[in-house]
């Protein structure tokens, strides 16, 4: 029922902010699609005795069901908060102690951290560090990075994290609270996002745009490439958001583009630029490039895969249109979205009611109609075909299956969980499409290129993503000799 690549995780902060952690649930919430796993809130505060404090609440489930009002009234109060929602590519995800955001006391004070993204030289650091005499309490690469901030020998706290940055290496956006400090930076490379924006006269840092839609704040700017930014009370006067560079050199930015394909949500602005735009354009560049004509001359039927191709589909249809070729954007199919997050799959047939429990088809606007269902991407391909095998039932007279990005080949190592290379089925089939399409039993089934994909990032220099699952050509060096799961554990 899953088969698509898992989002990663999604980061919030807020400082200056009287209900600062109520703002950070509503933000959550908003970016409750990049982690449904487990979700946490770390406040800083000052108690009865004048003493810097943290308070934390975190637990498995969505944020609607770990938090409370009176988790908020008793627990999470104070003027600066971050928080994480989790879906763990690295660590255990059955293990409480790696729910983020991680809290440690250390000579400089209090800092809690939480972490979007995957660090590719963890497991090296982390046996130099337990070889050292390091105690760790989790699985999690982000712990690696706060033995290496206690660790330092320097002084000032944010020296202590940019000494601690400049010695990782991967995909990090990553918020920071300390005792009088709210800090974000993101890796070099700039694989994952992450936004700047102010409410009033407080600050946030998010994942996404969506996170300031929801509180009515507005978005000021992105947090460069190899940028850490410090947000204190001399922020909250005057207005100025420090800013360091990680590493003395730039490198060459390298954006994840799946955030533009599937992950982000498309009412988000990320890199700059909106999910929706471009996400339209991925649409047209397929139309123009792989357009179905009915042999009849009826109008074709374009549906999407609900919800993540809708905006896609649009494109995929006007583009059509422009094209003068009939065609008619419908819906036929109903996506269930009161399934929840575990379902009893009864019976041998359990693949198949997989698919039903969460789709129907609109049989009157699918039977003796040419069909042309637009995707985001194809990973596994098992529900691909069961999706198509229900599409056959409401009878129509062809189907023709339409993605937005090219074979997925490799697994990512930057914080986007895809499985093994040889569960991939474009790996599986050695990207022969025509193979594909008869696993699939589609009439036929077209992908976007690379070249293609990359002609839609209109607001961006081509050069600028990462297209490693697509290429297998990875930017920055994993550790060699693992397999994916090792990696991954």
């Amino acid at each position: 029922m899953n088969d698509k690549p898992k989002c990663f995780c999604g980061v919030f902060g807020i400082f200056g902010c009287n209900d600062a952690a109520i703002k950070t649930y509503y933000g959550l919430h908003a970016l409750q699609h990049r982690g449904q796993e487990a979700t946490g809130i770390v406040t800083a505060d000052i108690n009865e005795k004048g003493r810097k404090v943290f308070n934390v609440h975190k637990n498995f489930g969505l944020v609607s069901e770990v938090y409370n009002q009176e988790i908020f009234e008793n627990l999470l109060t104070g003027n600066a908060a971050i928080g994480h929602n989790r879906y763990s590519t690295t660590g255990a995800a059955d293990s409480k102690k790696n729910i983020q955001p991680f809290v440690v006391n250390y000579k400089s004070g209090n800092i809690a951290i939480a972490h979007n993204g995957n660090l590719t030289n963890a497991k090296a650091l982390r046996e130099k560090l337990v070889g050292d005499g390091a105690i760790f309490q989790t699985t999690s690469d982000t712990e690696v990075i706060l033995h290496l901030i206690a660790r330092s020998k320097l002084e000032n706290q944010t020296e202590q994290i940019i000494e601690a940055l400049r010695q990782i290496e991967g995909a990090y956006s990553l918020v920071i609270l300390t005792d009088d400090k709210l800090i974000a930076a993101r890796d070099p490379q700039g694989f994952r996002p992450l936004s700047i924006g102010k409410l009033n006269g407080s600050y946030i840092v998010a994942s996404e745009t969506c996170a300031f839609d929801i509180i009515s704040a507005d978005y000021i700017c992105d947090v460069k490439p190899n940028e850490l930014v410090v947000i204190d009370n001399e922020t909250l006067i005057n207005g100025n958001i420090k800013s360091y560079k990680i590493h003395f050199e730039n490198r060459e930015i390298k954006h994840c583009i799946f955030e533009y394909i599937y992950f982000s949500r498309p009412d988000s602005k990320i890199f700059g630029a909106s999910v929706d735009k471009l996400r339209r354009k991925l649409g047209k560049v397929l139309a123009e490039k792989h357009p179905v004509i009915d042999k009849d001359g009826d109008k074709v039927i374009v549906i999407s895969v609900p919800d993540s191709s809708n905006t896609a589909a649009i494109g995929y249809q006007t583009q059509l249109a422009k094209q003068g070729i009939p065609s008619r954007l419908e819906i036929g199919l109903i996506r269930s979205h009161y399934i929840g997050r575990t379902f009893i799959l009864p019976g041998q047939k359990a693949r198949e009611i997989g698919v039903k429990i969460k789709f129907n088809t609109v049989k009157g606007v699918l039977e003796d109609k040419t069909v042309v269902i637009v995707d985001d991407s194809i990973v596994r391909g098992t529900t691909s075909k069961q999706l198509v095998k229900l599409l056959r039932e409401a009878k129509p007279k062809e189907i023709h299956l339409r993605i937005s990005s090219p074979p997925i080949i490799s697994p990512c190592y930057y914080g986007m969980d895809f499985p093994s290379a040889n569960e991939l089925i474009a790996n599986k089939f050695n990207g022969d499409i025509e193979a594909i399409r008869q696993y699939l039993e589609v009439d036929s089934l077209e992908y976007l290129t690379i070249d293609e994909m990359l002609e839609a990032m209109v607001d961006h220099s081509k050069d600028n993503f990462c297209t490693a699952c697509f290429s297998g050509n990875y930017p920055v060096p994993v550790e060699l000799g693992l397999t994916k799961e090792e990696y991954d554990n």
